[in-house]
C-alpha cells in the first residue's frame, strides 16, 4: 500500500525540522575543497550573480572583461569577477535548477557575498509585451523540491520585504522593461503542460522558471537578501524562433538590471 493510500504525506514534507541545524554545512565542504585544490584563503565580491544560462559569463569572457576569482572553492563551480559602473560583481554561470542554485547560493554566502542577484531565462505566461523583458519576481509557485527542505509547505515562496522596498523605482531609467509579478519555480521544464499552464495563468502568473522559489525559501530560512529576476525570452519553443534574448544574447540588458540592483540594496545599505 502506498503512502498516497495510506492517508500519509509524501516524504519531502515530513521530518524536516526546520529549526534544526544542518549537520552537514557549507563552510566545512569549502574548508574541504580548498585543502584539496590548494585554493588559498580569500573572499569573493560583496554582490554576487548567479546566470544560470551561462550568456552573461560568456559575454564577459569574450569582451576581456571577468577573470577568475582564485579564492572560490567550490567543487561544481567557476566564479569569475568583473566591474560594472564602479562596482565589483562575482558571477557563477550555468547553475541551472533550484538544487544546484541553492547549493551555490549557499557557498557563496558562505564565501564572503553580502548580496545575491539571480537573472535566469524564463517562459511567458501572461504576456506584458513581447519577449524580452524583464520581471522582478516578488513570489514564486513551489512546484520545486529544494524550497522544502528550507521552509514549511506554502504555495509560494516571497522575497524579502525590505530587499523588494530596496528595489522601488530602480529600473525606471533603464531602456528595457522590468516589470513586478509572480513566477512559476519548476524543477520538470519539459513537464509544462497545458493544465499547468491554465492554472498559472488563472494565479496571474507571470512567467516560468526553475530557481526563484528555492532561492527566495533559501533567503527567508537563512536571513540573506536575494532577489531574482526572470528574463522572459520565449514562449516554450511553441514557434520557430524563439528564445531571442537581444543584443549580446541578453547580456548588456541583463547587466544593466543587475547593476541597477546593486546599486539600489548599496545605497539602502549604507
Amino acid at each position: 500500500m502506498s503512502r498516497k493510500d495510506r492517508g500519509l504525506a509524501p516524504p519531502i514534507i515530513v521530518r524536516k525540522a526546520y529549526r534544526e541545524p544542518s549537520v552537514f554545512l557549507p563552510e566545512n565542504l569549502l574548508r574541504e575543497a580548498r585543502r584539496q585544490k590548494r585554493v588559498p584563503e580569500g573572499a569573493v565580491p560583496e554582490v554576487c550573480v548567479l546566470d544560470p544560462d551561462g550568456d552573461i559569463v560568456r559575454h564577459l569572457r569574450r569582451a576581456g572583461a571577468a577573470q577568475v576569482c582564485e579564492a572560490w572553492a567550490c567543487y561544481h563551480t567557476e566564479l569569475d569577477e568583473f566591474t560594472r559602473d564602479g562596482m565589483e560583481f562575482g558571477i557563477v554561470g550555468c547553475a541551472v535548477g533550484a538544487s544546484f542554485a541553492v547549493l551555490v547560493a549557499e557557498e557563496l554566502f558562505a564565501s564572503g557575498c553580502a548580496f545575491l542577484v539571480s537573472v535566469t531565462s524564463a517562459g511567458q505566461i501572461v504576456a506584458r509585451g513581447e519577449p524580452p523583458y524583464f520581471v522582478l519576481i516578488d513570489r514564486a509557485l513551489r512546484d520545486e523540491g529544494t524550497s522544502y527542505h528550507y521552509l514549511p509547505p506554502s504555495d509560494y515562496a516571497g522575497i524579502d520585504a525590505r530587499v523588494l522596498a530596496a528595489m522601488e523605482g530602480a529600473f525606471d531609467d533603464l531602456a528595457i522593461a522590468v516589470h513586478r509579478g509572480a513566477t512559476w519555480s519548476t524543477d520538470a521544464p519539459f513537464r509544462e503542460t497545458n493544465e499547468a499552464i491554465a492554472f498559472c495563468k488563472e494565479q496571474e502568473i507571470m512567467a516560468v522558471e526553475m530557481e526563484a522559489a528555492a532561492l527566495y525559501a533559501f533567503a527567508r530560512a537563512r536571513g540573506r537578501p536575494v532577489v531574482c529576476f526572470a528574463h522572459v525570452t520565449n514562449r516554450m519553443a511553441r514557434t520557430e524562433g524563439d528564445f531571442e534574448k537581444g543584443t549580446a544574447d541578453g547580456s548588456a540588458d541583463a547587466l544593466a538590471v543587475i547593476a541597477a540592483a546593486a546599486r539600489r540594496w548599496r545605497a539602502g545599505e549604507s
